[in-house]
């Protein structure tokens, strides 16, 4: 690992990282108060929580530990001012972040004088729960370091002028802005609702996100996980993202063998039971996997307990004993960037203050180790469990006769119309029902292909959208510099560029259509003998030509297709004057004339399209889907 890529063991994909900040520079002893009320007030409301990978934690960061954080590429406030910092990876259970995000505004409200900042991946993911009433400066490059909880509400710090180019505000001065200006810095109405509305399930519904569940495990697994539950997390995530070697460790099963077990119950997030209940797995035979079979009402319980054990086995053959910083190259690229920042202030090496300050890289350093790499640890720590944890057989056999019963998993099976209730739930309703037709539909469709986009995505129609673009075939007759009052020579500096003829260009183009102007016509072997013939012949002669060409070649292929049954297969106008419309198109056989009803067949093959997705994801779905169309409620006979 390379001095620039130190932060990998620093943070995974998915992270959440807080920074708790004071309206006041206080000393050593009172931060660390602080610091010790905050770990009070959360272990107060995540004592029994299961967390997915990390859990919550702070600790103080001082100026010499500022520096430290440069190292690995946290860099978040002034070295002069001190803070309480925590990172927490929640890997794919989205629910941990958002519970943090209570957790947060729960210090705010009882500890009146911080001042909280909370990113991810993504940045101020605060904003994007609140995309919809943001002010029209907000996006994610004008709001770095602008986006702070404050005595339980969000703070966003305007910028000067909407016309400004704004720089990035330091922390220092945004915490300055918060406790001089607060009227003005609190966020709208709209923006605190829409955040309290996502974090308003906590606590009070944390039951609802578990699941407990009966398990047939080995004794040694039912003992661990009876003193520390929490493991349960990471032995589901061995099991579910477990490679060839890890299987190597499930078949020998060494320190869990199945032949002793015992039911017993376990509790888990349902995100957890949802894992480990799709994560299929045949077992070796050799191993002494005894399953029941699949219609044995204790199935689950046996077949669960085999994935589980097996994840406890992995993260044993995984153990590893703490890091040798001597043979660590990560550390050695650490200390280099540490010189570099002057961490060590000159200081004679191996000197009582140099001592003291490599002592507390190597705290920082382990502590981040941790962090990134907890599978090798935490299997140490199972492993250390199973050799040392005393408990009686007796008393767990004996347990089995009085389980409490396990919770129903339905909720497992979700189907397309729990899911759009979901939905609707969570971002309300967003669909037109009932009186959805033919032609409502294709001119939808042709009034969204119309609609002029930018580069940040599709905006779909509506009172307040952009005019489209313009027909097809029509050239844009407008000069470049029409319209605008600058002086010649102040143009002549510049490159003129016009949008409209620009964009009418590429349209010609893509649709294929003759634009105003001369064109010239090619037809293969053939174009010499043509050029011959239309040499002479002025462009309205041309242009005459090519419709007779072109009303011979669609003559042709009307004589083959005559003989076909492809006509039948449309649909065709069930009212209207046909005898008109054939009239118009120059057809001779008009008691014969039927003709095709374009918008109801375009529908019907949209339908046949979403029937065969079977409830999934598909080309249907996805088109008509964000404009607001239901296909379950369109109601079109199909004879």
């Amino acid at each position: 690992m390379t001095t620039e890529n130190t932060t990998e063991f620093v943070r995974e994909d998915d992270f959440v990282e807080y920074f708790i900040y004071f309206s006041e520079n206080y000393e050593q002893d009172k931060l660390i108060s602080y610091l010790n009320q905050c770990l009070t007030i959360v272990d107060k409301y995540s004592k029994n929580y299961l967390w997915h990978k990390d859990k919550f934690n702070l600790r103080l960061i001082n100026k010499d530990e500022n520096i430290l954080n440069k190292c690995i590429g946290i860099e978040k406030t002034d070295d002069s001012r001190p803070y309480l910092y925590g990172v927490t990876h929640f890997g794919d259970n989205i629910e941990d972040e958002w519970f943090i995000v209570f957790l947060l505004f729960q210090l705010s409200r009882e500890i009146s004088d911080i001042i909280i900042r909370v990113i991810d991946n993504d940045g101020e993911f605060l904003l994007i729960e609140a995309a919809n009433s943001l002010p029209n400066w907000a996006n994610p490059e004008t709001c770095e370091n602008r986006v702070y909880i404050h005595q339980g509400k969000i703070h966003i710090i305007p910028i000067k002028s909407e016309t400004d180019n704004p720089v990035t505000i330091e922390i220092s001065e945004a915490i300055q802005e918060i406790i001089q200006n607060p009227q003005v810095t609190e966020a709208s109405n709209a923006i605190q609702k829409q955040i309290n509305t996502r974090i308003q399930d906590y606590p009070k519904n944390l039951s609802t996100k578990l699941h407990k569940a009966t398990l047939y495990l080995p004794i040694g697994v039912a003992a661990i996980l009876k003193a520390k539950p929490q493991l349960v997390a990471p032995a589901v995530l061995a099991f579910c993202n477990r490679d060839q070697i890890d299987l190597k460790a499930c078949r020998a099963m060494r320190y869990f063998p199945p032949e002793n077990r015992v039911l017993t119950s376990v509790m888990f997030t349902k995100h957890l039971y949802a894992m480990l209940s799709h994560s299929n797995y045949v077992p070796d035979r050799r191993t002494g996997w005894n399953l029941p079979p699949s219609n044995n009402q204790l199935f689950k319980a046996h077949n669960l307990g085999l994935r589980l054990a097996c994840g406890f086995e992995i993260l044993i053959s995984q153990a590893k004993s703490p890091t040798d910083l001597e043979s660590d190259r990560s550390w050695h690229n650490f200390m280099k960037s540490l010189n570099k920042q002057n961490y060590f202030r000159d200081l004679l090496e191996h000197s009582k203050e140099y001592n003291e300050l490599l002592e507390k890289a190597k705290v920082y350093y382990k502590e981040k180790c941790e962090t990134a790499h907890s599978t090798p640890l935490i299997g140490k720590e199972i492993l250390d469990l199973s050799k040392t944890l005393d408990f009686n057989e007796e008393d767990l056999k004996m347990l089995e006769k009085n389980l409490p019963e396990e919770d129903d998993d339905s909720w497992l099976s979700v189907n397309p119309t729990d899911i759009d209730k979901l939905l609707e739930d969570r971002y309300g309703k967003n669909f037109e029902n009932g009186n959805t037709d033919p032609v409502n539909l294709t001119k939808k469709l042709s009034d969204f292909m119309n609609q002029i986009s930018s580069y940040d995505g599709a905006i779909f129609p509506s009172e307040s959208s952009p005019p489209s673009r313009p027909k097809r075939g029509v050239k844009n007759t407008k000069k470049p510099n029409e319209g605008r009052n600058e002086s010649p020579a102040k143009t002549d500096m510049k490159i003129n560029f016009d949008p409209d003829g620009f964009s009418n260009a590429i349209q010609n183009i893509l649709d294929l259509a003759i634009p105003d102007d001369s064109w010239d016509l090619e037809s293969g072997s053939e174009m010499s003998e043509y050029d011959n013939e239309t040499e002479n012949m002025s462009l309205d002669e041309q242009m005459g030509e090519v419709d007779v060409n072109i009303k011979k070649y669609m003559d042709a292929m009307d004589k083959e297709l005559a003989s076909t049954t492809i006509g039948q297969s449309f649909e065709k106008k069930r009212n209207g004057n046909v005898a008109a419309i054939a009239e118009s198109d120059n057809f001779d056989d008009i008691e014969s004339f039927k003709p095709i009803d374009i918008d109801r067949n375009a529908l019907k093959n949209i339908l046949k399209s979403w029937e065969s997705q079977l409830g999934d994801a598909g080309p249907a779905e996805n088109l008509l889907g964000p404009m607001g169309i239901k296909l379950d409620d369109l109601n079109i006979d199909d004879d």
